[in-house]
């Protein structure tokens, strides 16, 4: 009889978890992917978040430079993910490492185990940033480029000795050397700042 009872409540308890919702595997918040992109930018991919929004931060190291890339969205409204969120965290890094750069030009993650998913599950930028690691070397370097023209007793007027041209382009060929191509025209103009 008590063999009886055990397999009883046995069999209940066995039965009373098949209706209950499987709960998705979760990464724990601030856990990290770290990849290298086509460029061997090294880079950091970290997650934090809920089932209603998940915040993922991209930071990457490339020559002299960081930079960095937020993304949100609901990937929870994805079955795929929410079965194994570790499949789709490593698909997003994985499309990543295709990539030169990991947060120019990626508006949208994808992953393919998501793409019947409904549109709020796709993680969108929503912030993306670039900081020059080595800014006091490009000002000294800038400084060394133009002291030997102030030193050789030219007036600092470009309009008078026809330098106008010569000083953009000084300016552009750093800014070439120090900055990502689709920065030259800022980093050339901050440049030009510093020559005075």
């Amino acid at each position: 009889m008590k063999s009886f009872a055990l397999l009883f409540l046995v069999v209940i308890c066995g039965m009373g978890g098949l209706g209950q919702k499987l709960k998705p595997k979760k990464r724990s918040n601030g856990e990290e992917i770290k990849f290298r992109t086509k460029t061997k930018d090294v880079c950091t991919m970290t997650m934090s978040g809920d089932d209603e929004e998940m915040k993922v931060r991209i930071e990457c190291k490339s020559q002299g430079m960081s930079y960095w890339c937020e993304f949100t969205g609901q990937p929870s409204v994805c079955r795929a993910f929410r079965n194994n969120p570790k499949i789709y965290w490593n698909q997003i890094a994985a499309e990543l490492r295709k990539i030169p750069h990991a947060c120019e030009s990626m508006e949208v993650l994808k992953t393919t185990m998501c793409q019947k998913a409904p549109p709020e599950a796709l993680m969108r930028q929503t912030a993306a940033g670039v900081e020059l690691e080595d800014l006091a070397n490009l000002e000294e370097s800038v400084q060394k480029a133009f002291i030997p023209m102030r030193e050789a007793g030219q007036n600092s007027d470009p309009a008078q000795h026809g330098q106008g041209s010569e000083n953009e382009t000084e300016a552009m060929k750093l800014a070439r050397e120090h900055c990502w191509e689709s920065l030259h025209g800022v980093c050339s103009y901050i440049i030009g700042i510093f020559r005075g």
